[in-house]
């Protein structure tokens, strides 16, 4: 297999540096619960769990026999001494980098062991999505912050020469059956272009690669093809400060305006997956009773302009109307976007949305921007539009985009219901419960169009021999199910 990976000098499973490296140490470490195919929590490493003081406190049972890849029994105690390794770098203020699983910090407020099978968790608050939280590695408590540490899971690694490649064995000692793949060897290159000229000339069997580059080979007789979704999701920020963005019917309008189809076709060559929320689609999250809001009608945006006071009175093509000052003031918007290292597809879409905006009137200014100067502009607010891309977390929870004044809401929207809706599904500790909640958030974001949703951007997986029967291939587990896989 070939994957891209130049930062990685040594395996440490709690501080990742690259995506595709983690889709390794996956194979090699497990967690107390995994989400499965459609996104819902499962036990794993345990085998149970439950909840006592209304959801504050959750009690995970461990399984029985569980053992890391050289013999050592696993036990609650590596449970807690893992979490609590976590905790302590996310909360150390002299260090800047920490970690991946930082997060951890806002579900749990303490762990502990009363014996050496069952683990107990004091939630932060009582939350369904503190399961999500609970997918962390698990590692020998005597190992934590060394290099290379034992795992627990169908493989372990062999060997590791940074630059240049990965081996993997199987773990005879796994506590499910024997691995049917035996041997797995990975290739490291520093760039997405040396990946796919590894699969082109035949050094590898199967690549991992987000670049738009591979999609000329999705439709190969010699490959197979896996599209995978990434847990970036792309957005066009609206700023709510701004006096042109400040009616819902604009926001609505340029919603209507955007055709995300073309754009995903013409643009990023079908390697996205289309969504209107903030949620994944196809999963028990995700409102689907909401397509009315999201069609792409440019007679509906003109006519919610026109109810704004929007027309063209000097026939120039660009709306405009009097402001409160009875000045003459024009539709004009200015859009930020900022380059990609590898790409300048962002570039292409901001040039695609000026033109489809255009239709109804709209005049955009592009302006493009390095990455910090384009996160100095939404911490500013200083901005009309802006196409950005977050880094979505496992745990279904948007709240940290949408709530008044949280990190992520750079677009300045405030509403009291969203607000309220967010701090109800914090206390749901059902699935049930949380869908319901999530469901009206959903039914919210649709009517005030804080923002716009355009998808989740996509890799692709390519093989010339197929490794698993799993249907949702994501990012970061691009090996799930190669352990069970029988050819």
């Amino acid at each position: 297999m070939g994957i891209q990976s130049s930062k990685t000098q040594w395996i440490d499973p709690l501080l990742p540096l690259e995506r595709d490296i983690m889709s390794v140490y996956d194979l090699v470490y497990e967690s107390l619960v995994v989400i499965d195919d459609n996104y819902v929590p499962q036990p794993w490493l345990c085998e149970s769990w439950e909840l006592t003081s209304s959801g504050r406190s959750w009690t995970f049972h461990m399984r029985q026999g569980l053992t890391f890849s050289d013999g050592t029994p696993l036990t609650a105690y590596d449970v807690v001494a893992t979490a609590e390794y976590i905790l302590a770098r996310a909360n150390d203020e002299a260090t800047t980098d920490h970690g991946y699983y930082v997060n951890l910090k806002y579900f749990i407020s303490g762990i502990s062991a009363p014996d050496e099978k069952t683990v107990v968790v004091k939630a932060a608050r009582s939350y369904y999505g503190l399961l999500y939280a609970m997918t962390f590695p698990i590692l020998p408590a005597q190992q934590l912050g060394t290099a290379n540490p034992l795992g627990s899971g169908p493989y372990v690694i062999e060997q590791f020469e940074p630059g240049s490649y990965i081996s993997l064995n199987v773990n005879r000692r796994w506590w499910k059956n024997t691995p049917q793949v035996l041997e797995i060897s990975f290739s490291l290159h520093n760039t997405p272009k040396d990946v796919i000229e590894a699969y082109e000339y035949a050094r590898v069997d199967t690549i991992f690669t987000r670049s738009i580059a591979a999609a000329q080979y999705r439709s190969g007789t010699t490959s197979l093809a896996l599209d995978y979704r990434t847990n970036q999701l792309e957005v066009l920020l609206m700023n709510h400060s701004a006096s042109r963005l400040a009616s819902v019917n604009v926001r609505k309008a340029i919603r209507y305006a955007i055709d995300i189809d073309r754009l995903a076709s013409h643009v990023y060559m079908g390697m996205v997956t289309r969504t209107d929320l903030p949620v994944i689609p196809g999963t028990w999250m995700y409102n689907d009773t909401l397509d009315r809001y999201f069609t792409n009608n440019l007679d509906q945006a003109r006519a919610l302009l026109e109810q704004d006071g929007w027309g063209d009175s000097n026939g120039d093509g660009i709306l405009d109307r009097l402001n409160d000052d009875g000045k003459l003031i024009d539709l004009n918007l200015t859009l930020f976007v900022y380059e990609e290292p590898d790409n300048d597809v962002r570039i292409e879409c901001a040039n695609l949305i000026k033109e489809q905006l255009a239709q109804i009137g709209i005049s955009v200014d592009i302006t493009t921007m390095t990455f910090v100067g384009i996160q100095e502009k939404l911490q500013a607010g200083s901005f009309n539009l802006a196409l950005v891309s977050f880094a979505m977390d496992t745990c279904p929870d948007p709240g940290f985009l949408l709530m008044t004044s949280n990190v992520g809401n750079y677009g300045r929207y405030r509403s009291n219901e969203i607000n309220e809706l967010f701090k109800q599904l914090r206390k749901c500790v059902s699935q049930a419960e949380y869908q319901q909640t999530l469901w009206q958030i959903q039914q919210q974001f649709a009517e005030d169009c804080p923002f716009l949703c355009l998808y989740w951007r996509d890799g692709v997986v390519l093989t010339r021999r197929m490794y698993t029967t799993l249907r949702d291939v994501r990012e970061l587990q691009l090996l799930r199910g190669i352990e069970s896989f029988r050819n």
